[in-house]
């Protein structure tokens, strides 16, 4: 039969007795392949893996059980940890995780809606009280890990070590690597009800207030208007510079009005966190951060050193962009594409979009490829553009569940990126599900943003191989993966840099205000940039449109780092090819169980310690622009 199997589509007839099997196989895949091509516009996820709403009764039962269940625990072991055989610690660990669990489910389903909708307040009512009643829970329940990081050193070595605890060991590790830092049970119940009111009501409530922000609508040349931040943004990647630049405007001038309310935010957080640091011994919140992630300083310094060394492939880059433009490249330029008078940036529709992402999927492992495509299937992806959705994009991994995924989806390039990258995590994330337990599943944050960042790795050999006759899509492509490139190593670096002089000067000085925010950014990015891109004034507010400085400290520097060890997994696996694909899977499924160092090391043999590996990412960035050199 002409064109039989489908293109693409991977399956081995080596046995008669496969043959009814593939046959099933194919079916399925054809079956699927329908039901994908009916995907035409992006969608909606669906949460009733969750709740069916916010009046399900089954919400209100499991948050009752789940009390019942916290205090059934502090009855049976407060004040017993000592005295508790493994086996029975075992038992309790995993009552514990089976609460944490459910715990996940209650709270993922108000922040979840409320992410889709900031506008929505009864999700917001929601989610204050899912919050509260958690909070309660886990103050329930705190007792066990501090009594746990009581016991004697050589109690613990014991339990690290027996064959019960085999699946715990290293969650007892981290555990004795905390200790010197917690404080009394009536203290960590105080700090748990504070933070409601305190640091996490802060950062919920610039995300509250940024979302019912309105824009500046811009209109394009083709009569279609942009009002959401997400559309405005796409703008960045048209040809014609005068709505690139009514784009950027409109956004940071949101920005600029809500100046002060954003730094006072940012101010309040950071200040928390060194009240924090002296209530519990840290040295600083850097250190405290490198701690929870798992990572040495002396890693952290290198990539922030090895980058900063380096911003001259970042100015180069600029400077021959703005060659080809024949101006010199404005800050709401970098995305913009090679060729002004082109008549708008590339687009790719969702569905095609979906289609190709699973292509590039598939090349690399069938069973990878056909979990993705659960995502799509089952609604479990949120790519909708709407006023009051949240900005940027996420993956939120549910315990015992899966993965939902949230973006704004503007039939561009960069959208599909961002796609394959959340869809990375989702399948990181279901790898994770099927090996590990809930004190294990959550990866270390170098590690967990290495699937995300290979899956646009994988994406792009497969759009470079489809755009073989386009040579004007393949320049982009290449310039889309230098630009994404300087952004992992420079920008993300960059922000962090920021973090460390406002969490210094948090330290050292006691507070800082809007303005003093602003001129550290400008000061920053007139580094980074040098004279090959002009910032505009605008730019000094533009550190408020990142989420992760206000929620999570330090984070940003790990795109850099994970992007690191991301291109030295790809550059193995394009040396080895599919051999390389069973050890990468098992780094997967590792999740949080192991150091990710030592996991690196053992199944992709990728040396995160090894200045090389830095340096390899960086000559990875200098080929790139010698090929762009070469065609130019």
């Amino acid at each position: 039969m002409v064109g039989w199997p489908p293109t693409g589509y991977a399956y081995n007839v080596v046995e008669p007795t496969n043959i009814l099997q593939n046959f099933y196989q194919i079916a399925f895949h054809l079956m699927t392949a329908t039901q994908l091509r009916s995907i035409e516009q992006p969608q909606e996820w669906n949460l009733s893996d969750l709740y069916r709403g916010f009046d399900d009764p089954q919400l209100q039962a499991d948050l009752q059980s789940l009390q019942t269940q916290a205090q059934e625990f502090r009855d049976t072991y407060r004040s017993r940890v000592a005295q508790l055989t493994p086996e029975e610690i075992a038992k309790a660990l995993q009552t514990l995780e089976a609460i944490a669990q459910k715990s996940d489910a209650i709270y993922s389903y108000p922040y979840l809606v409320f992410a889709a909708d900031t506008r929505n307040s009864e999700a917001k009512k929601l989610l204050d009280r899912v919050m509260e009643a958690i909070a309660g829970i886990e103050n329930q329940l705190l007792f066990f890990e501090l009594e746990l990081q009581q016991l004697e050193a050589t109690h613990l070595q014991q339990l690290q070590n027996h064959a019960s605890l085999t699946n715990y060991r290293h969650y007892l590790h981290r555990l004795v690597e905390k200790r010197p830092y917690k404080l009394s049970e009536a203290v960590e119940q105080a700090r748990n009800q504070s933070n409601l009111t305190g640091r996490e009501a802060f950062i919920q409530l610039r995300s509250l207030h940024l979302g019912e922000q309105e824009y500046e609508p811009v209109t394009t040349n083709d009569g279609n208007t942009a009002s959401t931040e997400a559309e405005l943004s796409a703008l960045l990647f048209q040809a014609n510079p005068d709505i690139r630049y009514q784009a950027y405007r409109s956004v940071r001038n949101v920005l600029k009005e809500h100046n002060s309310l954003y730094g006072y935010i940012l101010n309040t957080v950071a200040r928390d966190h060194r009240i924090e640091n002296e209530m519990r011994g840290y040295q600083s919140t850097l250190q405290k951060q490198l701690l929870l992630d798992e990572v040495s300083e002396s890693v952290f310094r290198a990539i922030m050193d090895s980058t900063r060394e380096r911003f001259d492939l970042f100015q180069q880059y600029y400077h021959l962009k703005g060659e080809a433009l024949g101006q010199k490249i404005r800050i709401c330029d970098i995305y913009a594409p090679w060729d002004n008078n082109a008549e708008s940036a590339a687009t790719i529709s969702y569905q095609e979009g979906i289609a190709t992402l699973l292509e590039a999927l598939e090349q690399f492992d069938i069973n990878y490829a056909r979990r993705a495509e659960e995502f799509f299937l089952k609604n479990w992806v949120d790519a909708k553009v709407r006023p009051g959705k949240r900005g940027g994009a996420f993956c939120s991994y549910i315990h015992g569940k899966h993965s939902y995924i949230l973006l704004s989806y503007t039939n561009d390039y960069n959208s599909l990126f961002t796609l394959a990258h959340e869809l990375g995590h989702g399948l990181h994330f279901d790898w994770i599900e099927d090996r590990q337990s809930y004190f294990n599943s959550d990866p270390p944050m170098v590690l967990a943003e290495v699937a995300s960042t290979f899956n646009e790795l994988l994406l792009l050999d497969r759009l470079l191989e489809k755009s073989q006759d386009n040579p004007t899509l393949r320049k982009a492509l290449l310039t889309r993966q230098l630009e994404d490139q300087l952004n992992l190593l420079f920008r993300q670096s960059t922000i962090s840099r920021l973090e460390l002089k406002l969490h210094e000067r948090a330290a050292e000085v006691g507070s800082f205000d809007h303005r003093w925010v602003n001129e550290q950014w400008m000061s920053l990015y007139e580094e980074l940039t040098g004279d090959a891109v002009a910032l505009l004034p605008e730019h000094q507010y533009d550190w408020a449109r990142i989420g992760h400085i206000f929620f999570k400290p330090f984070y940003c520097y790990q795109y850099t780092a994970s992007n690191i060890v991301s291109l030295a997994c790809y550059q193995k696996y394009r040396q080895v090819g599919k051999d390389f694909i069973p050890g990468y899977l098992e780094l997967l499924a590792s999740g949080g169980s192991m150091n990710q160092v030592d996991a690196l090391r053992r199944y992709v043999d990728v040396d995160l310690e090894d200045p090389a590996t830095i340096g390899n990412a960086l000559e990875y960035v200098e080929g790139l622009l010698a090929q762009l050199k070469a065609i130019l």
